[in-house]
């Protein structure tokens, strides 16, 4: 076994090197050919996944097809619901570039609006700038462990409101548990992010607005991150059930990324421990508030009605 980091699982192929990164979470790996990998080698990435939650493989140059082929290895793939796919033809792979909007400099979970989001996504770096345009990362794991036990004991009875306001699609939202279980390692992860959560349920407005700001911001502490610098070629796989990431949104020209998504995610965690808040009384000027939240579970609950 070649590897740089000691606390790599054992049992890696000959020729891999794994390079940790930052304390937190993030390696790079090299010694390999994502495009040339059998089922014991993606069961490597599969633990190497579990133990650093974010990948890195330089100089990898996959072809759309090879790319889509290796997401496919991870399990089902999904184009963006919502953005456009300006250049490349493929209904499982989407492509983002700057000059068209693609990029996302807001902390986020990707596509934490659906009921099922996804598991994981791959992304390889197809132009890149000269200086910026790096991607950071943030454990989610290490982000809710780091809370005070009142504070862990809390977020543990809650759940929350996610939309794809972004997208301008404030009707696709769900409900997740704000801290869910990873269904492979069974850790804690704080499940809430600046992009895509609305509202915490159990809490009226003015609560959930500030916890809500306290979490989406304490997730974002140096110490639960990695800034990644990017070459051109290089892929990167992430556990979306467990970490965020953010596109530091500083640099000049063209930046073109390829992304596959595995979808399949079940958010789960404990159940709440109280009845979603609803704005006793008449309707008011602040009640616009609630409405959204109001207009939701009003929906969920309209299919048992019928």
């Amino acid at each position: 076994m070649n590897t740089s980091d000691r606390g790599s699982p054992s049992g890696l192929p000959e020729g891999w090197a794994v390079q940790r990164l930052a304390a937190a979470l993030g390696a790079e790996i090299r010694g390999l050919s994502l495009a040339h990998l059998d089922d014991s080698d993606i069961e490597s990435i599969r633990a190497l996944l579990r133990q650093h939650h974010v990948l890195f493989f330089p100089g990898q140059h996959l072809s759309v097809d090879d790319h889509v082929a290796f997401g496919r290895r991870f399990g089902p793939l999904e184009a963006h619901p919502n953005l456009k796919n300006p250049f490349t033809p493929h209904t499982s792979l989407f492509e983002l570039a700057a000059t068209h909007g693609g990029v996302a400099d807001e902390w986020h979970t990707d596509l934490t609006f659906r009921p099922d989001p996804s598991v994981l996504s791959i992304l390889q770096m197809k132009r890149c700038p000269p200086v910026g345009g790096d991607t950071l990362w943030a454990n989610l794991h290490a982000a809710y462990d780091e809370l005070s036990a009142p504070m862990q004991s809390l977020c543990d009875g809650l759940t929350a409101l996610h939309d794809a306001t972004p997208h301008n699609h404030p009707e696709q939202a769900t409900i997740h548990p704000v801290v869910r279980t990873h269904p492979e390692t069974g850790r804690k992860a704080l499940y809430v992010n600046e992009h895509f959560t609305r509202r915490l349920v159990e809490l009226n407005a003015g609560e959930s607005r500030v916890l809500l700001d306290y979490l989406t911001q304490w997730v974002t502490q140096p110490r639960f991150t990695i800034r990644y610098r990017w070459t051109e070629g290089t892929v990167a796989i992430w556990d979306n059930r467990c970490t965020q990431h953010f596109v530091v949104n500083d640099f000049e020209g063209e930046r073109i990324i390829h992304r596959v998504t595995v979808m399949g995610d079940h958010p789960e965690g404990l159940p709440p421990r109280w009845a979603p808040w609803v704005r006793p009384g008449r309707l008011s000027a602040t009640s616009r508030h609630d409405r959204q939240l109001a207009l939701h579970l009003r929906a969920q609950a309209q299919p048992e009605a019928d």
